[in-house]
């Protein structure tokens, strides 16, 4: 590329079917790409579900965002699934055309997304958060984890590249038939999230005196989060250190039995902002045993937050936690090497805060705006490719108008 094409502002469409206020990683991973890609002198439209304080349909829109309407999704309170409404994306970019659509979810306002770029040969990218074929199995429908992978398989295979947050997803996916596999990784906000964050007061109101462990999880609770074993491991931890406290932060669908079942735990509900910030900093460990992710953005919070992780070793716990140095982890699914860990890592405070420092230390170098030149620079070789393939068909004397992304395949 010349200089001038590694410069010039990029008119983006980025399609999600989940964004902030609402509280998940694809939601804050969107609102950094967007934000950081803004930053860099791009101008971007974000095309989303409506959601409750937005504009009411038929007033003006905020500047960069299309809302379309959307159906809330069964047991995810406050998500919905914005409505494959291809008519009107056609429109809209035939009016207002992207040079590239980034398309983060697979639901059907993506769908329609997909479909929309390749009726006006829209360059199109799409990224792979969520592992949906294995949530299937949480929900007593692990019958359908094979179809679903295959819907996921077609759905990336259309597009003329597949983003995803860590080497050893893209490697499995490439393993599973998945065509044209980059990593796009993750930063995290280090000045928000950071061990300065500490709050006695918050402590004290949690129940806990001045030198208890506190155990910390982050996220949804719901079946596929694996919350059970969070609560196995505060129990064991109480027969070692009974002034140890457990602090769960999110919402879900299994925070009602949860929290009827175990008063013995704090559930402080969804946080966000400098909140979620003071939650994590003061916490002294945070236990995160869930086996359906990504990537995990809470894993990189709680290290930039000067807490020692204990996960299994997969997924971000894997690309950044050096076992014993910065953090704990497990072979995966290994429930009762879990449990152990934690024990060992309540009974040694002293070694939490060492790991703690060093996490603090690892995610200093996370930035997000490498990730997102990053990022860029990807965007710009799909336009690049797409070009270059349009350029040659057109000069060759066979060229029939074949749906060039086709023939890019």
């Amino acid at each position: 590329m010349s200089a001038t094409e590694t410069t010039r502002p990029l008119r983006v469409a980025v399609i999600t079917e989940t964004y902030p206020p609402e509280i998940n990683g694809v939601a804050n991973t969107m609102h950094q790409l967007v934000t950081g890609l803004a930053g860099r002198g791009h101008p971007v439209r974000v095309v989303r579900p409506r959601q409750a304080g937005d504009p009411r349909p038929g007033t003006p829109e905020r500047d960069g965002e299309t809302l379309v309407p959307g159906l809330p999704i069964p047991g995810y309170r406050g998500l919905r699934l914005g409505l494959p409404i291809f008519w009107r994306l056609r429109n809209l970019w035939r009016s207002e055309r992207p040079e590239i659509a980034y398309i983060a979810t697979q639901g059907p306002l993506g769908r329609a997304a997909l479909r929309a770029a390749e009726a006006l040969r829209v360059p199109a990218v799409t990224g792979f958060h969520t592992q949906f074929d294995q949530y299937s199995r949480h929900y007593g429908l692990g019958f359908l984890t094979q179809p679903i992978e295959a819907s996921l398989r077609r759905f990336h295979n259309r597009s003329d590249l597949t983003l995803v947050p860590t080497a050893e997803l893209r490697d499995h996916l490439l393993a599973r038939g998945f065509a044209r596999v980059e990593v796009f990784g993750r930063g995290v906000d280090t000045v928000r999230f950071s061990p300065a964050r500490r709050c006695a007061d918050l402590r004290s109101a949690w129940g806990c005196e001045s030198a208890d462990p506190v155990l910390l999880s982050v996220g949804r609770i719901a079946a596929e989060k694996n919350m059970d074993l969070v609560l196995d491991s505060y129990a064991a931890a109480r027969t070692i250190r009974p002034g140890a406290r457990c602090v769960l932060v999110g919402d879900g669908p299994e925070l009602p039995r949860l929290a009827r079942s175990h008063p013995e735990v704090v559930f402080t509900g969804a946080r966000v902002g400098l909140d979620l910030a003071q939650h994590y900093a003061s916490a002294d460990l945070f236990v995160f045993p869930s086996l359906t992710e990504t990537f995990g953005n809470v894993v990189t919070e709680a290290m930039a937050s000067g807490l020692a992780v204990v996960a299994f070793d997969y997924a971000a716990a894997h690309r950044y936690i050096r076992s014993g140095e910065n953090g704990l982890t497990l072979d995966w699914g290994d429930r009762n090497a879990f449990i152990a860990t934690i024990l060992a890592a309540v009974a040694d405070v002293g070694g939490l805060r060492r790991m703690g420092a060093e996490a603090r230390r690892t995610a200093e170098a996370l930035a997000w705006p490498g990730i997102i030149a990053g990022v860029e620079a990807r965007l710009r070789a799909v336009i690049a490719a797409r070009a270059a393939l349009a350029a040659g068909a057109e000069a060759s004397p066979e060229h029939d108008g074949a749906n060039l992304r086709g023939d890019y395949r």
